[in-house]
């Protein structure tokens, strides 16, 4: 096994590989990354791990599996944290790339091994992506156009329309997608609506492949523990996906409404006298066991898999 360690910038990749001298510097583009997958095909049994930059390091983990190499994707306070334990507390790109080597070299058995999505599913992440820009501006220029002057207020309707019109068709081309691709899990509950499906399919692919302890975590609504000695802490959730929470959030808040299940589930919370706040994440990890678990025997009946 070979450690890899890339650091991934908007323009560039910098190389680092376990027992050669320097870091190699590629460029970020179709051209750049092909030139970087022929240098690894060289490697023996290479094992490259970056960390997310926003976006910019898809293509780069696209091409890798395309390729068959190794590639993980790790979570940047991850490797900042890792950095910190070795005492290194500078910051530059070639630095970056050698911790993420020496830190394949260490953990690359207990990372996850990057699969790279279907077609559809990158598709699906693009909407999304594009729809969750679309609906912030919307609102921004909602409560611009209410405090502006009536001449640029007349003017901002337009744009307001024009953004309108483009998130009616992003909704359209989301409604294609899930139509063609989603399961009966995923409807299976009052509350899930097309943003949780979408989300849920484009960002949460494990989905049906981990035990619902694994996937509470990897949301991050899972309870974490702090305790030393005598002392217990407050158990409180942290880390995970971002927008598959929020997702899930938004989802739950309609089911304990109107989803006996979860209804009966919040009340029982509430008279056991939970916060309001700590009986809905609750609520949310047991929407999400539930679902992770008719995905699974969707998955052990033999339903497709993304593809």
């Amino acid at each position: 096994m070979t450690a890899v360690g890339i650091d991934v910038g908007k323009a560039a990749l910098d190389v680092a590989i376990d027992g050669v001298a320097g870091v190699v510097r590629f460029a970020n583009t179709a051209a750049g990354i092909g030139k970087l997958i022929g240098r690894l095909r060289g490697v023996a049994e290479a094992r490259v791990v970056v960390e997310a930059t926003g976006g910019y390091e898809e293509p780069l983990l696209d091409a890798c599996c395309d390729a068959g190499i190794w590639v993980a994707r790790i979570n940047p306070r991850q490797a900042r944290d890792f950095a910190r334990a070795t005492g290194e507390l500078a910051k530059t790109d070639e630095i970056d790339a050698r911790l993420l080597c020496l830190l394949s070299g260490l953990f690359a058995g207990r990372l996850r091994r990057y699969d790279a999505p279907s077609r559809w599913q990158r598709d699906l992440r693009g909407w999304l992506r594009r729809r969750g820009q679309v609906v912030t501006t919307l609102q921004a220029q909602k409560q611009q156009a209410a405090m502006a002057p009536a001449a640029i207020s007349k003017l901002m309707a337009r744009t307001v329309a024009a953004l309108r019109h483009e998130l009616a068709a992003i909704d359209r081309e989301m409604k294609a997608l899930l139509d063609e691709h989603l399961t009966p899990a995923l409807r299976s509950s009052k509350g899930m609506g097309p943003i949780f499906q979408a989300t849920s399919l484009a960002l949460l692919p494990e989905l049906g492949t981990l035990t619902r302890q694994k996937i509470a975590k990897l949301v991050g609504v899972a309870p974490m523990n702090r305790d030393s000695g005598q002392t217990r802490g407050k158990r409180r959730i942290r880390g995970g996906r971002a927008p598959v929470r929020v997702a899930l959030y938004m989802a739950t808040l309609s089911a304990v409404r109107w989803d006996p299940v979860m209804k009966a589930h919040y009340q029982q919370l509430r008279e056991r006298g939970k916060l309001a706040k700590v009986a809905l994440v609750a609520c949310m990890r047991k929407l999400l066991a539930i679902v992770n678990a008719r995905r699974r025997d969707e998955l052990m009946a033999g339903a497709p898999v993304a593809t």
